[in-house]
């Protein structure tokens, strides 16, 4: 431990002749080689600070905040500092894609108190997926905290068909039931919704259940 301090004391004499952005930097970079080295390879270990406004919302996310809960949202990041990182996805542009936390990446940008507390960065980790496999995340975040839209989440079925997603793999990855899918596809439109050979089982299932529980009435 006694090498371990003076290793630290050094970076510390290091970043004191840095100005900000190079002690982020620095920083940032220390923090993923300890993760590249930590038996915890867990997103969250490697939490990175990037310029806010290099972190960019999606076009896919279905939660909404209410103003009392995004008051209380502001309030408690206020009072409390950020105690969960943004999940973003690095379009390699030095660009980030909000995946989860969308809220808190505005607290962050839209108050100013915040903003210039974190000298005009946030907090982030970095997840490495393909774009539906983003959205299944997004989705599942949301889901979890009980708050999703209808209409968004239609959409967001029909996108995961159209890029190969089986009935199966919905239900799995986003945690819905079978019926669920099925009336999340009618709402879209049954042409596209529908377009796999996975229709006639889904169908079939369904109406099953259906008749099922209307045999219980």
């Amino acid at each position: 431990m006694k090498r371990i301090n003076e290793i630290l004391n050094q970076i510390k004499i290091e970043l004191e002749e840095l100005d900000l952005e190079q002690k982020i930097e620095i920083l940032n970079y220390i923090t993923i080689k300890l993760n590249e080295i930590s038996p915890q390879k867990e997103p969250v270990n490697a939490v990175i600070w990037v310029k806010a406004d290099k972190v960019k919302a999606n076009e896919y996310n279905p939660n909404e905040v209410a103003p009392p809960e995004m008051k209380l949202l502001y309030t408690s990041i206020k009072l409390d500092g950020y105690t969960q990182p943004i999940v973003v996805y690095h379009l390699g542009n030095g660009e980030y894609e909000v995946v989860d936390g969308f809220h808190r990446n505005r607290i962050g940008k839209e108050y100013k108190d915040i903003n210039q507390r974190l000298n005009g960065y946030l907090p982030v980790v970095v997840i490495d997926k393909a774009l539906d496999e983003r959205m299944g995340s997004t989705v599942r975040h949301n889901r979890a905290r009980g708050s999703h839209r209808i209409r968004s989440m239609s959409d967001i079925v029909l996108d995961l068909t159209r890029s190969g997603w089986t009935d199966d793999e919905i239900c799995q990855k986003i945690g819905m039931e079978l019926d669920e899918v099925i009336r999340l596809k009618q709402i879209t439109g049954l042409k596209d919704a529908f377009q796999n050979h996975v229709f006639s089982k889904s169908w079939e299932e369904f109406e099953d259940r259906l008749k099922s529980n209307e045999g219980i009435k």
